[in-house]
């Protein structure tokens, strides 16, 4: 059996995703009623837990795909492409047959890592007040949080994510969910998810899926997921 050398996966990788997304998409957002976030930031900032390149793809390529995707499936219906996605995620029904499972795959992608950029930072460090309180009543304390959202995270059969969500009554809850979809579908808010799609970290972990969700505690931005927690509570976390 030949060898798959770095390139050789490199090419084939890049191969694959034009099967699934179409080139326009890559590094380019269209005009629409839905766009880009741009990284809070420097792309290397998360090194070196999740290196710069994988930043790169899979924010201006991937999520940018997830963008123009969704505007082109909402391109005829302006009443509801004029929605909040948050809105149109969690009403799947009212969404036209025709276009539903494009706006369910490309909605949820572009709602899953437009929160996904947003907890992850510099990160260490513990959570504090609320939060921390929370996570000790609801999903026994830091560590066993950890070690079942790894666990988890490891049992996503192919490509997902796994979430923690958080109730008006500040109650969480962990959860896994397939593809793109999200918690929004069923009107939870997201306090945070990490992504397992490969995409996500084959370029440094290989099939290691396991070593990246270890490392990724690392990057979590535990300020940004307090002032999260404060808007699930308040009712003002959106995405």
């Amino acid at each position: 059996m030949p060898t798959l050398n770095r390139r050789g996966f490199l090419a084939g990788a890049a191969a694959l995703s034009t099967c699934v997304i179409a080139d326009r998409s890559w590094g380019q957002v269209a005009s629409g009623p839905f766009k880009l976030p741009p990284l809070a930031y420097p792309a290397d900032s998360l090194e070196p837990h999740i290196d710069a390149r994988t930043m790169e793809i899979h924010h201006d390529r991937h999520h940018a795909a997830y963008v123009n995707n969704l505007n082109d499936a909402l391109k005829d219906y302006p009443d509801l492409a004029k929605r909040p996605l948050r809105d149109i995620l969690a009403n799947l029904g009212s969404v036209p047959d025709s276009i539903r499972t494009k706006v369910r795959n490309n909605g949820g992608g572009h709602a899953n890592h437009t929160m996904f950029w947003q907890v992850m930072g510099k990160g260490g460090g513990e959570p504090g007040g609320q939060l921390k309180a929370a996570i000790d009543r609801d999903l026994g304390g830091l560590e066993k949080l950890q070690q079942d959202f790894n666990a988890a995270g490891l049992g996503v059969f192919g490509s997902g994510w796994v979430f923690v969500t958080a109730g008006r009554d500040g109650k969480l809850a962990l959860v896994q969910r397939p593809n793109q979809d999200t918690p929004l579908m069923d009107g939870q808010s997201v306090l945070f998810g990490n992504d397992v799609w490969e995409h996500a970290y084959y370029l440094k972990y290989q099939n290691r899926r396991g070593d990246y969700l270890k490392a990724w505690w690392n990057v979590v931005n535990w300020q940004a997921l307090e002032d999260r927690y404060a808007r699930a509570l308040n009712g003002s976390l959106d995405l």
